[in-house]
């Protein structure tokens, strides 16, 4: 038997995640820590470090040695928004990090109470227009991607919202199908099974076609309103690492990302895999950073 094609070292690779436990991005990296242990011949580790919205594990991992074997498992909160909402966010994403791979995309959705008399996107902006004391917009975390969601909706939709930041999707789930807010932004997966129950309606998802997960959902654009938008899950290697070493862990895991049996537990984790190159992640960063900075910029939010 020979040996794996990438291995490099016997020193364990560390995956570092900037959030708690059980959540789509530490799911994301375990599936892929434990396929990458056998092709790299090395144990492969994720490492929790929360803190400051993911800040903190970037800061952290931005200054590590050559001789440190670490990737971080970024996304758009911490690579696109907090660099242009911190005045001093202790780490510059392009010039503190390689891109190695993207892993995954996800979509945004807009979910309504029961209680709201309403099936359709169209039928809700009409009733927001006609009910504007009920135009308020709820949003796992104020600053994360579905609350500048719900300010590109509102302004597109012309609908003067009030964007409301709860602390987490559990407590805006719960206030959600309590009736307590009409409306709520956030990622698709966390509102599906909760709309699988009939605990809540998802009207409308932002990405380009129809979610894999629900294709009865149907997307903004073929709900009338001209809006396309996804969040992502992405590895990048702290700038020390060598460019041939950064190269050999994107190929890996690129082609883990391929296997059939990855993908499916991807799938199983309502997320859509992504196999891409460092060339590749960073021309969808550079894209991403071009749609989104304008958004947030303009919306004047001050942690």
């Amino acid at each position: 038997m020979s040996a794996p094609a990438h291995a490099q070292n016997d020193a364990p690779l560390r995956l570092i995640v900037p959030y708690a436990p059980g959540g789509s991005s530490d799911r994301a990296a375990r599936i892929v820590a434990d396929k990458l242990t056998a092709r790299l011949g090395a144990p492969v580790v994720v490492e929790n470090k929360t803190g400051a919205g993911g800040r903190l594990a970037m800061q952290q991992s931005r200054g590590l040695p050559a001789s440190q074997n670490v990737l971080v498992l970024a996304n758009p909160a911490t690579m696109v928004v907090a660099p242009l909402v911190f005045k001093d966010n202790g780490y510059d994403p392009d010039r503190d990090f390689r891109p190695v791979s993207q892993v995954s995309d996800y979509e945004f959705g807009v979910a309504v109470s029961t209680a709201v008399p309403v099936k359709e996107i169209g039928h809700l902006l009409a009733w927001l227009r006609a009910n504007p004391e009920q135009a308020n917009f709820g949003v796992p975390a104020t600053g994360s991607l579905p609350h500048f969601f719900a300010l590109m909706t509102g302004e597109r939709a012309q609908i003067k919202a009030q964007v409301v930041g709860y602390r987490g999707s559990g407590p805006l789930l719960t206030d959600l199908i309590g009736g307590q807010i009409p409306v709520a932004f956030d990622t698709f997966d966390t509102l599906l099974p909760q709309h699988e129950a009939g605990k809540l309606r998802i009207l409308g998802s932002s990405g380009a076609r129809r979610s894999p997960f629900a294709a009865g959902v149907p997307t903004f654009r073929e709900s009338g309103l001209d809006l396309v938008a996804s969040g992502w899950n992405a590895f990048f290697a702290p700038a020390s690492m060598p460019a041939a070493r950064v190269a050999s862990l994107g190929r890996a895991i690129r082609e883990v990302m391929q296997e059939q049996d990855t993908r499916r537990k991807f799938h199983d984790a309502r997320m859509v895999p992504v196999a891409s190159s460092p060339e590749q992640t960073a021309a969808m960063l550079k894209a991403y950073r071009a749609q989104w900075a304008p958004v947030v910029q303009k919306s004047g939010y001050q942690p």
